[in-house]
Formats: structure tokens, C-alpha cells, sequence
């Protein structure tokens, strides 16, 4: 998915009026699901998620019971806590990329979902430069500097390489160093 594109988000809460409208609060900016309980969240979850929005605290199926089987399925969607239940350090051991603490208002979870969605990708281009650039160096070994500067393939490469790079560091700028130090 592309920074700007729009998101498929998940919107899972117990209390149908929250979720209601947190679900308002993002029509038209992404496409949203909403769920009214873990056990609806679990039938909604598939590949196409990229951003769930998750009630810690929900009878039957809790929050951390679907966060489980988010990590269990190995679905690559962000996850953010949005309930009414303080931190502690049982958040050492959770799998969510954020924890928002109701009430929330529209432009903290615009800004929770923008965040998360650039980070995603900031993680998915560093893994693809990180890959491109094993493969330059290990060519750079193995290969005289003709043989390199002759191969189109690796040419193309070394563009890919660059182009990378310079996405990195713009969703870097994007994101403020705050940000980037906090996840890092």
C-alpha cells in the first residue's frame, strides 16, 4: 500500500456507539471495518488489514486474545490499543504499535493510523534496501568491476538501491526524528 493511498482499518470495540464512531470519524479518509467484539474482529481479520484499531477489554473474545491471533496468523497489519485501560507494564509483552487511552478524539486516531501506516513502510523499504544491498555486495565480491559495470541487471540494481534510499529517508523527514528515535 502506498503512504498516501487509503488503508483498510479495523475498528474493534464492544461498545458499538465508540466503535460507530470511530468508524465516522474515518469515513472517507480509509476503508474501515468494524467489529463489535473479538470474536466478530477475528471473522473480519484477513491479509487486506492494514491497521487495526483494538478494545483491550471486551467480554467473550478480549483485545488480547485478538492481538494473539494476529501474531498466531501472521497477519502484518499494525496494531493500536485504543481503550480505556491505563498502561502497565503488561505492555512490555503485548504485540501492539500503539496504545491510546480513551477518549480519542478524530485527529489522534487520523494521526495514530498515518503513523503507523509510515512506519509499516519505512520497515518494508529498509528490509527490500537491506536484501538489494546484500546481493550489490556480494556481486561487488564475486564480480571484476567491468563485469559489473557492463550487466544491466545489476545497474538496475544499484538505481533500486539508491531510489530506496532516498524513499527511506523522506518518510524518515515524514516522520519527524521523534518518531524514528521512539521506534527505533
Amino acid at each position: 500500500m502506498d503512504v498516501t493511498g487509503n488503508a483498510t482499518v479495523l475498528v474493534v470495540d464492544d461498545e458499538v456507539h465508540l466503535a460507530d464512531l470511530y468508524a465516522d470519524y474515518l469515513d472517507g479518509e480509509h476503508e474501515v471495518r468494524t467489529a463489535y467484539g473479538g470474536d466478530e474482529a477475528l471473522d473480519a481479520l484477513d491479509e487486506d488489514v492494514d491497521v487495526v484499531l483494538l478494545d483491550r477489554r471486551m467480554p467473550v473474545t478480549s483485545g488480547n486474545e485478538v492481538l494473539a491471533a494476529i501474531e498466531e496468523r501472521g497477519l502484518e497489519c499494525q496494531v493500536a490499543m485504543v481503550t480505556a485501560v491505563d498502561p502497565d507494564f503488561d505492555v512490555l509483552d503485548m504485540g501492539c504499535d500503539d496504545y491510546l487511552v480513551k477518549p480519542v478524539e478524530r485527529d489522534d486516531l487520523l494521526r495514530t493510523i498515518d503513523r503507523l501506516l509510515k512506519i509499516s513502510t519505512y520497515t518494508d523499504r529498509y528490509r527490500e534496501l537491506t536484501a538489494k544491498k546484500l546481493k550489490r555486495n556480494i556481486l561487488e565480491v564475486e564480480k571484476s568491476r567491468v563485469e559489473l559495470r557492463e550487466n544491466e541487471q545489476f545497474q538496475t540494481l544499484r538505481s533500486d538501491i539508491e531510489r530506496l534510499k532516498a524513499d527511506i529517508e523522506d518518510i524518515a523527514d515524514d516522520l519527524g526524528s521523534e518518531t524514528i528515535k521512539r521506534n527505533l
